[in-house]
């Protein structure tokens, strides 16, 4: 693997477990040089950090604080469409798939199978 292209990512992560984060940090960091790894609980904190930084890939669980959140989505297609969003969540059904593709998702993935799967995925972004 080229460490230039893959460390030139700047990546969000935008879950409400802060246990699914730390993992999916960890995972991130042993797999793939990223530039630099944010990180989110909160849809509010999300939309700061999106606004203030030039982020390449977002990674999002769809439900957040027992909400699903595809305002959050419909927010980073209008004002960032150049971002990359993975999904990475438990709701999995057929209609949760097609609504964040229509929302502009780049992959949705399941976060109870998938999981380990996700440094692929970033290292295939172009």
């Amino acid at each position: 693997m080229h460490e230039t292209e893959t460390s030139q990512k700047t990546i969000l992560i935008i879950d409400s477990s802060l246990l699914i984060i730390n993992r999916l940090m960890s995972l991130l960091k042993e797999k793939i040089p990223v530039t630099v790894i944010y990180s989110s609980t909160d849809t509010k904190q999300a939309v700061c950090q999106l606004q203030q930084i030039n982020m390449d890939i977002v990674i999002l669980d769809i439900q957040l604080a027992g909400k699903n959140d595809f305002e959050l989505m419909k927010f980073m297609k209008k004002n960032y469409p150049g971002i990359r969003v993975i999904i990475l969540s438990n709701l999995v059904s057929k209609y949760y798939q097609q609504l964040c593709k229509s929302l502009g998702a780049f992959m949705f993935m399941d976060k109870s199978k998938d999981f380990d799967l996700v440094p692929e995925v970033i290292i295939s972004i172009k």
